[in-house]
């Protein structure tokens, strides 16, 4: 299938799902792409039968390892955009990923090549989520609102599914949340709706769900 922007946006919306553990029904996609039910379900038969997805028993969707492919070039194009919007053009996340949106179904081969060549390979987006076909190491994480005060973190990535809502990108790289920055809990009731956390010296107060997006690993010796 010649690339087309309807159909990279759904199976990387199917991949980024798969890849942080969510069930991928056609639901799930509605609401994580922001349409209709009908949209969804008239784009899963055109993937169908294009060989680039799967729909097993109990509607569950998969990508085929066609479309895999396909979801890893979209991601990479996609990632690479960032990080060159971000390092190189110092614009900020939100705006970063909005725009990555647009250009990447107009990346040439060439042009990813040469571009990838000039942010020096790199492994992950600014956010921290892998580029694929980098080479990069997935670091083991678990989400900032698992754990206790008794732990010295440190950002990993922020979850793709935090992607879709441009202002909370924009907050949390405001507040300092970026791979490899410490943070540790300072507060965090499961019964309460928010939890408190140090990051750079000062308090901030996350939502729990906004939490779940934030991925930190324990840092070794402290």
């Amino acid at each position: 299938m010649k690339r087309n922007y309807a159909v990279d946006t759904y199976l990387e919306a199917i991949a980024i799902l798969s890849a942080e553990g969510v069930v991928v029904i056609a639901a799930r996609l509605a609401e994580y792409l922001k349409v209709s039910r009908p949209t969804v379900t008239q784009m899963m038969k055109r993937l169908v039968a294009a060989g680039l997805v799967e729909i097993h028993e109990g509607k569950e969707i998969f990508l085929s390892a066609r479309g895999q492919q396909q979801a890893n070039a979209s991601l990479r194009r996609h990632r690479l955009l960032e990080r060159f919007l971000c390092d190189v053009l110092q614009l900020d996340w939100g705006t970063a990923h909005l725009e990555a949106s647009r250009l990447g179904h107009c990346l040439s081969p060439i042009v990813e090549e040469k571009l990838d060549e000039m942010l020096h390979f790199p492994t992950t987006c600014p956010h921290g989520n892998a580029i694929p076909g980098s080479n990069s190491n997935v670091l083991q994480a678990f989400p900032l609102s698992t754990w206790s005060p008794s732990n010295t973190l440190e950002i990993v990535r922020i979850f793709e599914q935090a992607e879709e809502n441009v202002e909370l990108l924009r907050e949390l790289q405001s507040h300092g949340f970026l791979p490899g920055q410490k943070v540790s809990i300072i507060t965090n009731n499961p019964k309460e709706a928010k939890l408190a956390v140090s990051l750079q010296g000062k308090t901030v107060e996350l939502t729990r769900d906004v939490a779940e997006r934030i991925m930190v690993s324990v840092v070794a010796n402290e």
